[in-house]
């Protein structure tokens, strides 16, 4: 087994429970320019990294309606982030007891005042070197870019780290970057294609006792 000294942990997901809450805030606000968004055509749009935003053009709506719409969902899952639990159970746990060994950070598609709002009263970033969010990288998942700047800014080549990843863009993006990746199951994402893993993990638990463990 590789012996890893760097873990890049995918966020939304992977340690908080927040993806569920973005589809529905999605769905609520793109319903009102005609779009009836199931959740296997969003899942399948995630893989590529596709905007379902674009299925409301060939109804008729115009770029105006589409940002007025989806600043309406940025409210709205920030509310829901304020509402509903999204706590992954034993997440800082399991970051106290990896830090130890290994550096850690995390690489997520997911915006900064989202960032700032989910991790107002938690402590998980206190465990990384760094978050590395949205505008730190030119293309989004499933590009290697948001992984390669994170190995860019630890200085190391893909063969010391480890991502940690809950749905097949984010694996497809690790890949990309000539990484290792652990795909944790989720019920959300259970449906994608994680053949390209490394490892497949049940929980985050299962990840540092019988992957990490083993080092």
């Amino acid at each position: 087994m590789t012996q890893y000294t760097h873990l890049l942990f995918d966020h939304d997901g992977v340690l908080v429970d927040t993806e569920p809450l973005y589809y529905q805030a999605t769905r609520q606000c793109i319903a009102q320019l005609g779009v009836d968004l199931a959740l296997d055509h969003y899942l399948a749009l995630m893989v590529d990294g596709a905007s379902p935003w674009e299925l409301a053009r060939p109804l008729g709506a115009t770029d105006a309606e589409i940002d007025r719409w989806r600043a309406q969902r940025n409210v709205l899952y920030q509310e829901l982030l304020v509402s509903e639990p999204i706590e992954i159970e034993g997440v800082e746990e399991m970051l106290a007891k990896l830090r130890e060994r290994y550096r850690i950070a995390i690489v997520t598609t997911a915006k900064p005042d989202d960032i700032a709002l989910i991790h107002r009263n938690r402590n998980i970033v206190p465990f990384t070197d760094f978050v590395l969010t949205r505008e730190a990288y030119r293309r989004s998942k499933p590009h290697p870019d948001p992984y390669l700047a994170a190995l860019a800014r630890y200085g190391i080549g893909p063969a010391k780290a480890l991502a940690v990843e809950d749905s097949q863009r984010g694996l497809r993006a690790a890949v990309a970057a000539g990484l290792d990746c652990a795909a944790v199951h989720h019920p959300f994402t259970a449906t994608q294609d994680f053949s390209l893993a490394t490892y497949r993990v049940g929980s985050l638990s299962e990840l540092a006792d019988e992957v990490l463990g083993q080092q």
